[in-house]
C-alpha cells in the first residue's frame, strides 16, 4: 500500500519530517499550499536532504502563478530534488472561490476551463520545452530550452466532472481531498479513467487524501474530526464530493477506528480505484502525542508491505 503523509510547521521542521518519513519507510510526503510558505522551496531543500522519498504538492494554487512561471519553478525543483523525475510530483489546483476572489482579488471564472487551458500551457513546457497556445484565459508563446529527460508528473486536484476530465486527458492523474471510497468508486475513478482512455493516456494516478486516526472509540474520533476539519465542509467543492460519498460532513469521510478497521478502510480506497493514500494524521482524545503515534505506527506497518 503506497502511503504518504502531510508536512507542516517551520521550514526546518518540515525538512526533518521528510527525513523521518523516509527513514520510517513512507513513500511520499505531501506539502499543502496552505503551509504558510512556498511549498516548492521547502521541497527543493527537503529533496537535497533525502535520497528516496517522493515529494509532492497537494496542492499549489494555479491562479496566483502563471503556467510559464510554474513550469520554470517545477524544472528547478526537479533538478534540486534529483531522482530522474521520479521523486517530485507537482500537484496543482484552482483552490476555492473565497480564496481566489476574496483573498487575492482575482476573478474565479469557470475554473474547469481555466485549468484545461493552464494544463495546455504547462504540459508542453514540461515535456517539449516550448508552447504556442491561444486560449480564452491564456495566450502564450514561450520557450524554456531543452525539457527534462523525465518530465515532472502533474496531478490535478479534481473533484468536479470538468476538472476530472481535464486531469485525465492532460495530466498524470488527480489528488483528492474529502473523497471517501464510495466517492472514488462512483464518481472520481470512472470519470478520470474514461478521460485518460479517450485521450490515449496511461492509467491515471489517483491519490486519495483523507484525515486518518486510529482509536478505540470511533464516535469520539468522528466527533473530533468533525470539529478539526469543519472548515472543509463549508466549501462548495468539498460539499459536492462529500455528497457523492454519502457524507454529511468531513467527520463522516475521515478514516477512523481501531487498527483492523482503519486497515480495512484504507484497503477499500484502493479497491475503489485509488492508487495511493495520502494520510493526514490527526489526534483523537486528550493525549494528542500518543494518538498520533498510534496512527503513524499502523501506517508505517502498512507502508512496509508495498
Amino acid at each position: 500500500m503506497k502511503i504518504g503523509l502531510s508536512a507542516g510547521g517551520t521550514f526546518e521542521r518540515m525538512v526533518e519530517q521528510v527525513q523521518e518519513a523516509e527513514a520510517d519507510g513512507f513513500d511520499t510526503m505531501w506539502f499543502a499550499g496552505g503551509i504558510g510558505m512556498d511549498p516548492l522551496t521547502v521541497i527543493a531543500a527537503a529533496g537535497r536532504a533525502t535520497d528516496r522519498i517522493e515529494l509532492g504538492t497537494s496542492i499549489v494554487p494555479t491562479y496566483p502563478r502563471h503556467p510559464t512561471s510554474m513550469a520554470q519553478q517545477t524544472v528547478a525543483v526537479q533538478a534540486a530534488v534529483g531522482g530522474d523525475g521520479n521523486r517530485f510530483t507537482l500537484g496543482i489546483g484552482v483552490s476555492h472561490k473565497p480564496a481566489v476572489e476574496d483573498m487575492l482579488g482575482m476573478p474565479y471564472d469557470r475554473p474547469g476551463k481555466n485549468m484545461h487551458e493552464y494544463l495546455s500551457v504547462l504540459r508542453p513546457l514540461l515535456h517539449e520545452g516550448k508552447v504556442a497556445f491561444d486560449g480564452e484565459f491564456y495566450k502564450v508563446r514561450s520557450a524554456m530550452g531543452a525539457p527534462s529527460a523525465t518530465p515532472t508528473p502533474v496531478l490535478v486536484a479534481a473533484l468536479a466532472p470538468v476538472m476530472l476530465r481535464a486531469a485525465g486527458s492532460l495530466a498524470e492523474g488527480t489528488i483528492t481531498w474529502m473523497a471517501n471510497a464510495r466517492a472514488i468508486e462512483s464518481h472520481v475513478s470512472p470519470l478520470i479513467r474514461k478521460a485518460a482512455s479517450d485521450a490515449g493516456r496511461d492509467e491515471p494516478r489517483i491519490v486519495v487524501g483523507l484525515p486518518v486516526a486510529v482509536c478505540d472509540d470511533e464516535s469520539e474520533g468522528r466527533s473530533d474530526a468533525a470539529k478539526q476539519f469543519a472548515g472543509y465542509g463549508a466549501l462548495p467543492n468539498y460539499q459536492r464530493v462529500l455528497a457523492h460519498g454519502g457524507c454529511e460532513g468531513p467527520g463522516d469521510a475521515a478514516i477512523i477506528g481501531d487498527e483492523a478497521s482503519v486497515r480495512a478502510q484504507l484497503q477499500a480506497l484502493l479497491d475503489a480505484g485509488g492508487t495511493d493514500v495520502w494520510a493526514a494524521i490527526f489526534p483523537v482524545g486528550a493525549d494528542r502525542r500518543a494518538s498520533r503515534a498510534r496512527t503513524r505506527a499502523l501506517l508505517q506497518e502498512l507502508a512496509a508491505t508495498t
